[in-house]
């Protein structure tokens, strides 16, 4: 029973994302949703932080899991939702711009950051966790996961603010300026929340 309020709430998330991605469309905002050049701030933003943010469902499912534990299931919850919708808006502008969900630049080019992740293991982007960390997650139960968890998510948040901090200032498109704005509030209060996670369990971010 536990999985019935993840699997509903994936279904309504499908169609957040479809009403989101509508209203993006007759937002009206001062770009008029004009489809930005595939070398933009826009579209690289688009892209790179919908590899980022599927990489932090992944890491929450694996954690519900992996632990009973209503604080850490129930932010996992919430990052799984909140960035599964996110990122179906943005393949959804991808699809809009008729623009291709994968480009041959590298990784954050559209930040002139190219070459920032450790481009090994996994690791794409700043933030993201390798294959190798993502494994030993799997390997682990109940407060040891919970740590991991928390300490890799806090990582994650920490490269995802950046990212959504640089969208902020180079994007032209408003709805996605302020979809980027909204990542960067609701992340930084979520670390907060980690951390204090974290503390009540001994611990504290890696970085």
């Amino acid at each position: 029973m536990k999985s019935a309020g993840w699997i509903t709430g994936a279904a309504a998330a499908v169609l957040v994302t479809a009403g989101a991605i509508t209203y993006a469309v007759a937002d009206g905002d001062d770009s008029g949703m004009r489809p930005p050049a595939a070398d933009s701030a826009d579209a690289g933003f688009a892209r790179d932080m919908s590899v980022h943010h599927q990489q932090a469902v992944e890491m929450s499912y694996i954690v519900r899991d992996l632990t009973d534990d209503e604080d850490v299931r129930r932010l996992a919850y919430d990052i799984a939702q909140t960035q599964a919708n996110q990122r179906g808006m943005m393949l959804g502008w991808l699809d809009l711009w008729e623009l291709p969900k994968v480009s041959a630049d590298e990784p954050m080019e559209w930040m002139g950051m190219a070459g920032m992740g450790s481009g090994e293991d996994g690791a794409l982007m700043p933030g993201m966790a390798t294959n190798t960390e993502m494994d030993a997650l799997r390997k682990l139960s109940g407060k040891a996961a919970e740590v991991r968890y928390l300490q890799l998510m806090y990582a994650h948040h920490v490269g995802g603010v950046h990212m959504a901090k640089g969208c902020v200032e180079r994007c032209q498109v408003g709805v996605e300026r302020r979809l980027a704005q909204g990542m960067v509030q609701a992340q930084e209060s979520e670390m907060k929340l980690i951390s204090d996670l974290l503390k009540q369990r001994g611990a504290k971010p890696l970085n």
